[in-house]
């Protein structure tokens, strides 16, 4: 087990005692699909990238048991696009294989030996990869969820809502995105090191790569549906990222439902996720299965 797993499981519980402390705007009405319990195996070390990449790209896939097809879920790992790794959210994947989606964990190239767009076209290559070898998975080919943490998220996000003939979009797309603490609008730091990091431009000298590198940027009619979740309380990645970028999908007629965990920032959101995953997996039940 991860130390981050470790970390988690020990509060997973505090998650829970809070429940009450969360806000969820634009639920479904509909009644929640039955959920599923099964075990799964695990694929490590999974390359996914092409011989002629910039950098050798793996995957951790996990696997319920039975016969599928399976929905198939990216996940994204967060950490300020220049660390964190596949270890951060093997919790998830774990906690979704039980619910009987297939989780590749994914990793991708950091800043600052790399730098924006190659982040999205590692994530974008995932996603190609999961839809080539869905059958190799037990997949289903037709329909893929994204779900990251932070910088994920962004990731995870900005790869649904490029619609194509955006310069940037490859396909596939993901079919619904689940996106926690979600930095949606990178012209909000228009100081700091991380973004202009991964931009290698500060906001003074390009708001355009601030704006092109943006999830809220790119808001449309056809984008994927979208499950929000973030700290009421993020000094980090403030709450307004969320609270606007589900706006925005919501005035577009792109569905959005935004979770409001109260009382906790950006790293307390992620280790006492229990009831935002609950209703995030519920989601992705809804619109994947």
């Amino acid at each position: 087990m991860s130390a981050f797993s470790h970390l988690h499981q020990l509060l997973s519980g505090v998650g829970f005692l809070l429940i009450g402390c969360s806000t969820h705007l634009g639920k479904p009405q509909t009644a929640e699909a039955k959920t599923m319990t099964t075990d799964f195996d695990v694929l490590r070390e999974v390359r996914f990238s092409p011989d002629a990449w910039a950098q050798d790209l793996h995957a951790d896939v996990y696997i319920p048991k039975g016969q599928g097809p399976w929905p198939g879920v990216l996940l994204i790992h967060g950490g300020g696009w220049e660390g964190g790794d596949r270890d951060q959210v093997e919790y998830i994947a774990k906690r979704l294989a039980r619910r009987g989606f297939v989780a590749f964990n994914s990793s991708y190239r950091l800043a600052p030996a790399f730098r924006f767009p190659d982040q999205l076209k590692d994530i974008q290559l995932a996603l190609l990869w999961m839809q080539d070898h869905a059958a190799d998975y037990r997949m289903r080919p037709e329909r893929f969820g994204a779900w990251g943490y932070s910088a994920g998220a962004h990731l995870a996000s900005l790869a649904g809502t490029l619609s194509p003939g955006d310069a940037l979009a490859v396909a596939p797309r993901p079919s619904a995105v689940v996106a926690g603490g979600l930095p949606s609008d990178l012209s909000k730091f228009k100081s700091g090191r991380l973004v202009a990091q991964l931009l290698d431009t500060t906001w003074q000298s390009s708001p355009e790569a601030y704006h092109r590198a943006s999830p809220a940027s790119y808001i449309s009619a056809d984008d994927p549906p979208h499950f929000i979740y973030h700290g009421g309380s993020d000094q980090l990645v403030p709450l307004d990222h969320a609270q606007d970028m589900h706006k925005a999908l919501v005035e577009a007629e792109v569905h959005s439902e935004l979770f409001i965990l109260r009382g906790r920032g950006h790293i307390t959101a992620f280790l006492t996720d229990g009831p935002a995953f609950k209703a995030g997996a519920a989601f992705l039940d809804l619109n994947l299965r």
